[in-house]
């Protein structure tokens, strides 16, 4: 049996270790480690719903593929 100590970043939506991030200021969900370090402190769910902060996730690139 194999445990992984994976989790989904909802800023950056890379799968990162789980101890190597931090919570969402707002609803608590995990942020990565790099996230952080670019000083994101929300996830995209909580930047959508209210108005932009600094720190805040860019949106999805539409010309990237």
């Amino acid at each position: 049996m194999t445990e992984r100590d994976a989790m989904q970043c909802r800023a950056c939506l890379n799968e990162e270790r789980a101890s190597e991030g931090y919570p969402c200021q707002e609803c608590g969900t995990f942020i990565c480690n790099m996230c952080e370090l670019r000083g994101v402190v929300r996830c995209r769910a909580c930047a959508a719903k209210g108005p932009p902060r600094e720190g805040d996730p860019l949106p999805p690139d539409p010309l990237a593929r």
